[in-house]
């Protein structure tokens, strides 16, 4: 038997992801797939209070994960665990692991700096800096010491494209990005994300905020990205997750419930939890 994908689902990469309580997968093994990210028994606290809880997951390469599950249920939190966003918040603390490329990312050794680097984060709501289009993408880059304008002016150029927004914008990158509409601050936003030159692409409710032809440009866009880059998303929009997504995860009160293969997730849940969710029932 095989696993049931989504689109453009073709894993041929060794196996690296095991059958679990929580794994929703019709064969008697999971399928083969190379993993880019993975928690083992992910506990995460804000003082005394467990946000998430024992979460292991492994996260595929160079595919579109959705997380969804109702408001509070630990989503966001595991999210921003993957770039250590959760330190910069008072009295936080983690116990498990989160490994990014097999290596831990909270060894005392690791550089937060170079893992916020490596996965960039895409917030709920439109955040670019109050300077000139092209400012905003060049800031990375300068920060990591370029400072050539050539080589500036291709780095701009080239993660517009890859945003869907150089046709847009090409001809007006010195006027404010605080000009430019809800959808296209954005993709703005994923241009500069691009520019430092990540390898995952972390997206916290990056459509709530949009109109639905804002929201189609980017779940576009989420689809070309992962030509070249692990996207991880978190959402309660459950027709966005099966729009997006290769594979999905179900949280509730701060559990991993169920995740597996998007199709079969929502045409065959294995927990009563996740088919009351996706039939409207809570959340």
């Amino acid at each position: 038997m095989t696993v049931i994908l989504n689109n453009n689902q073709d894993l041929e990469k060794p196996s690296l992801i095991n059958k679990t309580q929580y794994w929703n997968d019709d064969s008697a093994e999971a399928r083969n797939m190379s993993v880019k990210i993975e928690t083992k028994g992910l506990s995460i606290f804000f003082g005394e209070v467990r946000a998430v809880k024992n979460v292991s997951i492994r996260i595929a390469s160079n595919r579109v994960t959705a997380i969804m599950g109702p408001s509070g249920c630990g989503k966001s939190t595991l999210l921003k665990s993957f770039n250590r966003m959760n330190e910069l918040v008072l009295n936080s603390r983690i116990e498990g692991e989160v490994l990014v490329d097999g290596n831990n990312v909270y060894a005392k050794d690791y550089d937060a700096i170079e893992l916020r680097k490596k996965a960039g984060m895409i917030f709920q709501k439109p955040n670019p800096f109050p300077k000139s289009i092209y400012d905003n993408i060049a800031y990375g880059p300068r920060i990591h010491g370029i400072h050539n304008k050539i080589e500036l002016d291709k780095i701009v150029e080239e993660n517009l494209k890859k945003a869907a927004l150089w046709n847009e914008v090409s001809d007006r990158l010195n006027t404010s990005a605080m000009d430019l509409s809800g959808g296209q601050q954005q993709r703005l936003c994923i241009a500069r994300a691009l520019s430092v030159e990540p390898e995952v692409i972390l997206m916290d409710e990056p459509c709530s905020a949009l109109d639905p032809i804002s929201t189609s440009r980017i779940e576009e866009l989420m689809r070309d990205l992962v030509e070249e880059y692990t996207v991880i998303i978190v959402t309660h929009n459950m027709q966005q997750s099966a729009r997006v997504s290769d594979f999905v995860a179900f949280m509730y009160l701060g559990e991993l419930i169920e995740y597996g293969p998007t199709r079969q997730v929502f045409e065959k849940p294995l927990n009563k939890l996740t088919e009351n969710y996706l039939t409207g029932r809570f959340g």
